[in-house]
């Protein structure tokens, strides 16, 4: 019986609430403003850093998950230049991915890549008349598609025998292959760039955009071929050298064992660190999320600050409920009612009062979400748990601000309240 009482009680508070809501319909709307707006930013945060984190981590391990590379800077995500020591590391070179392949029994692969950027004045592949930008142009091995789980859709990718030979061969990434080949089958037509001629001997599968770049832009020569057409490029620049292993679980081993030849093979004392760089996709996913950890922390703040400024608005309206229903308070204790049963009433209020502040914002924070996700390239993801957050924060902030008002509603004099006009 008495959780009934409990419940009928619990129904006629969240009814006075309702009611006093719906009477003064501008002043609870401008009393919940912060509050919305604080949901609201919280929201459509949470929505946007959740899907830009998750859209990033899968193009990251688009690379494959166990992807060990090493290289000459360490990794970094973000703008800024790399310090000026890292600028004077030797370059890593193709050597040192032989030297690391004969060496590293762990490793199922080890891909040295030299690639040279398509932004580069004239670099452009040319097939009658019709011509193609690439995005970068890379000289790798047969090692290449293994490494970087990016396998051909037509044709074959180069082979031991055509980097043992230099041949002059090519493999065209899909987008390069429809702005030269948009009627006619690649395989076996010669293109040119720079006026040498090249066979294609396949087209990359598509991998559309990720968030960084599209490989479907890229072409590739074997190494060797690539280094004996275009030697400066090989004296300034150097080589990744991507490593898979043998197995999943290696990942470790790969990366130990990587280190040792290279630590010897460029004489790095014991007691000095690594000249060279480390990467894999758990670092670079791991760096990314610090950076946007930062800045969902800096937008919790800011819309802290619009909570508590909508909460002091619930504990001020509140109060001026209080005054205005002092009379009303007054009979409800003369015809039995306790404290207690003031202070649920006014609570009750109050955290209604935040509650459809919340929900109001919640509905809004998705919205915005939508929108972000519909007109532009960001996809955003609102978590179950977002929503939550909200909805019992907000209900917090009306529970909170709504102790004092409550307590002080119950203090009052009964015959004291009856009298007050």
């Amino acid at each position: 019986m008495r959780a009934r009482d409990h419940i009928l009680a619990a129904r006629e508070n969240i009814r006075f609430a309702t009611r006093a809501l719906t009477t003064y319909k501008l002043r609870s709307a401008l009393t919940v403003l912060g509050i919305v707006i604080g949901v609201t930013t919280v929201i459509a945060m949470v929505s946007i850093i959740v899907g830009f984190n998750n859209s990033v981590t899968r193009d990251f391990q688009s690379f494959g998950a166990t992807l060990v590379q090493f290289q000459k800077f360490d990794p970094r995500f973000g703008p800024g230049s790399n310090e000026e020591s890292q600028r004077m590391r030797k370059e890593l070179t193709y050597e040192d991915a032989l030297a690391m392949k004969r060496l590293c029994p762990s490793m199922l692969a080890v891909s040295p890549e030299r690639y040279w950027a398509g932004d580069n004045a004239g670099l452009e592949v040319i097939y009658k008349s019709q011509q193609a930008t690439p995005d970068e142009f890379g000289g790798v091995t047969q090692d290449y598609v293994v490494a970087n789980n990016h396998f051909v859709a037509e044709g074959r990718f180069i082979t031991d025998s055509d980097v043992r030979s230099a041949a002059p061969v090519i493999v065209i990434g899909s987008g390069i292959s429809d702005s030269l080949f948009q009627r006619s089958d690649p395989l076996g037509k010669d293109v040119t760039i720079f006026g040498r001629k090249f066979t294609v001997i396949g087209v990359m599968e598509k991998q559309g955009a990720t968030f960084f770049e599209s490989t479907d832009s890229h072409i590739y020569i074997p190494i060797t071929t690539f280094d004996t057409h275009f030697p400066a490029i090989k004296r300034t620049t150097g080589v990744n050298i991507a490593t898979v292993p043998r197995k999943p679980e290696w990942v470790d081993r790969i990366t130990e064992e990587g280190t040792a030849v290279l630590r010897a093979r460029r004489k790095v004392p014991f007691n000095k660190p690594n000249d060279f760089g480390l990467l894999t996709p758990d670092k670079l996913i791991g760096n990314f999320k610090a950076i946007t950890g930062g800045i969902t922390l800096a937008m919790l703040f800011i819309s802290s600050i619009a909570l508590l400024v909508g909460g002091v608005g619930v504990m001020n309206i509140m109060l001026v409920s209080v005054t205005e229903r002092t009379r009303e308070i007054g009979v409800r204790k003369a015809i039995g009612a306790v404290r207690r049963d003031i202070v649920m009433q006014f609570l009750t209020e109050a955290m209604t009062l935040s509650g459809v502040g919340g929900v109001i914002g919640v509905a809004a924070g998705m919205l915005i979400a939508l929108i972000v996700r519909n007109v532009s390239p960001l996809t955003t993801e609102t978590p179950l748990w977002s929503i939550v957050v909200g909805l019992v924060v907000s209900i917090s902030i009306g529970l909170f601000f709504g102790i004092y008002p409550a307590y002080k509603a119950a203090k009052l004099d009964p015959i004291d309240a009856l009298r007050y006009e």
